[in-house]
């Protein structure tokens, strides 16, 4: 027997012969037997009170070999605290001297003191001395012991442990279940989580998928817990879908083309199309991950699994009593949710849409988009002019929702009248004269001058000039206004025949020479022609060469035609006329004869004269005739001609 068991068994014999025996282990009392001296005096009782030390002896020497089978490094007993200081706890746990604890095990995280005398705890011993018959306990290490224990029973009855999430670490997190635990990322979801830093500080439940003590090694999953959640209600929810039913579901996931909804373990495809009545352009604008909606279940396929989810289903179609609700000639406001080159497409309610023709958004305006008129997202006022409900489609009007100035125009801008506005625009064949309301009378090219050979308006007038023009026509189905700016003065032809009559000799410059003849401009404006048959007596082939532009010539007048306002001119004639005349001067002043010889010739002379007079006035006549033909067959040439 070593030195100290010896030294103890002494201590013992020694304290059972004492007057009163000490209790070693108070579980053990009821098998201490107490002796005192006055038991042992006496014959009658000496013999029974030696075999009663007997007895106690016995016992004692179990005990004590029960002690020192009970501390073993390591093991976890069960103490009783008896006393504290400043430094230590003192722990009875049966052994013949008390056990030590520091008592910062015994506070909490804010330095409170969180133990008193007779209170029941469970220690660990560190390690124990016999020569100075002390044992060194803790209470930290007993719970870490616990801990691991209660960590193996989870580990192998496959259950669950309880933990919050400490910090992140690499590659997952540190999780405290008592000790300290590793929980990778990969296990920490289900699905791939964004921002890791949430996950700090929450408590969840994790299973062990690892677990190693000698190690310290132990490594957790939250996302096989998840999975087993989801398989369970996947088989739920999997029995209980069924066309037509309505279900909650969170937003999984969102697409140009859809959103996927779970609906507890199944997921279901939410179209695009099945969202709203109304146009959608991205599920996103609507909804987003996480969110709890309400669905509908279109189709269902066992097999495969695919669910097909409506939401708009869960209302009636608005069109199904569009035709009650927006009657043709009904005002209606609206929001432009698109522009297309054609016109603007108005949602007058959720699911219902209207398209405004750009022909219908001004009486006077020609709009050749729409984004001249409107904007999208701008609220407009419309009318409906026709409702097709089964081909889902509503004209709407945006001009209907104002008088029509074109009723209104012929009586404010009779035929006839003048009126005065700036010039908005110059074309090849016209200008745009500003009137009112936006409204735009035309001045054909043709109506500009009575007299000027005009190429193109920009030759006397500019955008933005100011001018005067009478009504010539309205007309207001077709929605035109006529204008004329010539109008405003009296057509010089009407009155060219009193200020130019037949057989007037006239006297212009010479405009344009050709090969069928010579115009020569009496007025500004107004032009003769001179026929290549009416320059000489003489046959004249062409007349080019022969006479320079803006020299000044001589002719008769031998025809007018107003109507086609063409003045037909002879040099021919001219020449003639002043022959004649000096033969006739010739004539008259020729004496009477002296005989009958005399007479004779005058009379000769006289019948000559006539008859020359006749037929040169026949031949005029037949000249003129031709040469009023070839100009009306002629084009009619430009100045540069």
């Amino acid at each position: 027997m070593a030195k100290g068991d010896k030294t103890s068994m002494e201590n013992i014999m020694n304290n059972s012969e004492n007057s009163r025996s000490e209790v070693i282990d108070p579980e053990l009392s009821d098998r201490t037997v107490q002796a005192s001296p006055e038991q042992y005096d006496g014959a009658e009782g000496s013999d029974s009170a030696h075999a009663s030390a007997e007895v106690g002896m016995d016992q004692l020497m179990e005990m004590y070999e029960e002690s020192l089978k009970q501390f073993q490094e390591g093991e976890v007993v069960n103490g009783t605290v008896i006393s504290m200081d400043r430094d230590y706890v003192l722990v009875d746990v049966g052994y013949k001297s008390e056990g030590q604890i520091p008592i910062h095990e015994f506070r909490d995280d804010n330095g409170n003191l969180d133990v008193q005398l007779n209170d029941e705890v469970e220690v660990m011993v560190e390690w124990w001395d016999e020569e100075e018959e002390r044992v060194i306990l803790s209470k930290e290490k007993a719970a870490k012991v616990k801990v691991w224990e209660a960590i193996r029973e989870v580990y192998e009855s496959e259950g669950t442990i309880e933990g919050v999430i400490t910090n992140r670490v690499k590659g997952g997190f540190s999780v405290d279940v008592g000790i300290q635990a590793f929980l990778p990322g990969s296990q920490a979801d289900l699905r791939p989580i964004r921002n890791l830093d949430e996950m700090v500080g929450q408590t969840f439940s994790f299973k062990v998928l690892k677990f190693n003590r000698k190690r310290n090694n132990i490594v957790l999953s939250r996302r096989a817990i998840l999975e087993a959640e989801r398989e369970a209600k996947r088989a739920a929810t999997l029995a209980a879908i069924e066309e037509g039913k309505v279900l909650e579901g969170v937003v999984k996931n969102i697409t140009e083309y859809g959103i996927f909804v779970d609906l507890g373990g199944v997921d279901g495809l939410l179209h695009i199309t099945d969202i709203s009545w109304g146009r959608v352009k991205h599920p996103s604008e609507l909804y987003a991950i996480g969110d709890a909606i309400t669905v509908k279940v279109l189709s269902f396929d066992v097999q495969s699994e695919r669910v097909s989810l409506g939401m708009k289903q869960l209302v009636p179609d608005p069109w199904s009593f569009a035709e009650e609700s927006y009657p043709v000639g009904t005002r209606v406001n609206g929001r432009v949710v698109s522009l297309a080159d054609y016109g603007a497409f108005v949602e007058v309610e959720e699911g219902i849409e209207g398209l405004i023709h750009v022909s219908e958004m001004s009486w006077t305006r020609k709009v050749r988009h729409p984004s001249k008129v409107v904007s999208v997202g701008e609220e407009v006022e419309a009318v409906v002019l026709d409702i097709k409900p089964e081909s889902r489609r509503i004209s709407l009007g945006m001009k209907q929702t104002v008088p029509n100035p074109w009723e209104v125009i012929s009586e404010k801008y009779p035929v006839g009248s003048t009126i005065e506005g700036k010039i908005k625009n110059i074309t090849d064949f016209g200008m745009f004269i500003g009137i009112d309301d936006d409204i735009d009378g035309l001045v054909h090219i043709s109506d500009i001058s009575w007299t000027k050979r005009i190429k193109h308006p920009s030759e006397l007038y500019k955008k933005g000039d100011t001018v005067q023009a009478k009504v010539l026509d309205i007309d207001k189905d077709n929605e035109r206004f006529s204008l004329g700016i010539k109008q405003l003065a009296e057509d010089p032809w009407k009155t060219v025949a009193d200020r130019y009559p037949v057989g007037t000799e006239i006297s212009g410059s010479i405009t344009n020479v050709t090969d069928f003849g010579i115009f020569v401009e009496l007025e500004e404006g107004i032009e003769g022609l001179v026929h290549v048959s009416e320059i000489s007596k003489e046959k004249v082939k062409t007349p080019v060469g022969q006479y320079n532009l803006g020299a000044p010539l001589n002719a008769k007048v031998i025809n007018i035609n107003t109507e086609d306002r063409r003045i037909g001119l002879s040099i021919k004639k001219l020449e003639v006329e002043d022959e004649q005349t000096v033969l006739e001067e010739y004539v008259n002043q020729m004496k009477p004869a002296p005989s009958s010889l005399g007479e004779i010739l005058k009379e000769n002379l006289q019948e000559k004269f006539n008859a020359s007079e006749k037929l040169a006035g026949e031949s005029a006549a037949s000249e003129d005739a031709a040469a009023a033909e070839d100009v009306s067959d002629s084009p009619e040439p430009g100045p540069e001609e």
